[in-house]
């Protein structure tokens, strides 16, 4: 394994760059930082939608979020390489095309923690809020929302995890991530796959078991900092 990584380790980091596209365990990070990024504030969007007072904003929000969460990611990896040339006219590239399957899939998880958040809070605090003279949006803003972030902090980073996970799905569409270059490894020596799909599992595991274990700290202080 040692003699394995000598020798492609830097293909395994960036794959073909600077000589051709970025590729291996930088892009697998790049796209799964950008998906978080972009689906958090879609992500807060859908979950307030999810406790609107309004139905005519939280029945739709609600089927959207059951039809995504029903629906295995692969099938809308499937439906943005095949629907976006339809929609936007033209072919998109296979890190556009991931990217948003991403962002739709973890704007509804984060929906879904979002909710929760808000939900864990105590009762008594809309209400009160409100009888301070504040809006039903001002208390949201103002008083729950960053309340709720505070202790979500840990779900978002175990979201991230699994959004780390989830990028290993772009091998099927041609992107040069973390696992289509441990393929393309594998297909040049032939004799060792054993090695290279080892070396593949101890970077993930690597790389979520650290995230994991900053997500166990978070959660464990605002747990003492909690009254």
């Amino acid at each position: 394994m040692m003699e394995l990584i000598e020798t492609y380790w830097l293909y395994f980091l960036i794959g073909q760059y600077p000589n051709g596209p970025l590729g291996g365990l930088a892009l697998t990070l790049v796209l799964a930082s950008l998906a978080i990024v972009l689906a958090l504030p879609a992500g807060v969007l859908l979950g307030l939608a999810r406790v609107s007072p309004w139905a005519a904003l939280r029945l739709p929000v609600t089927g959207l979020v059951w039809v995504v969460r029903g629906t295995p990611l692969l099938m809308v990896v499937f439906w943005a390489y095949f629907f976006l040339p339809v929609l936007t006219g033209h072919k998109s590239d296979q890190f556009t095309t991931m990217l948003v399957a991403l962002v739709l899939f973890d704007a509804v998880y984060l929906a879904e923690i979002v909710r929760a958040g808000l939900q864990g809070l105590p009762a008594g605090q809309m209400e009160a809020s409100r009888s301070l003279g504040l809006s039903y949006f001002q208390a949201l803003r103002l008083v729950l929302l960053p309340q709720a972030l505070r202790h979500m902090l840990p779900s978002l980073i175990n979201q991230f995890i699994t959004t780390i996970k989830h990028t290993s799905l772009g091998t099927i569409i041609g992107l040069s991530e973390l696992s289509f270059i441990a393929s393309q490894i594998n297909i040049q020596v032939l004799v060792k796959p054993l090695e290279v799909y080892s070396t593949l599992a101890l970077s993930y595991f690597i790389l979520c078991f650290g995230l994991s274990r900053l997500a166990y700290a978070l959660e464990a202080r605002l747990t003492t900092r909690r009254p």
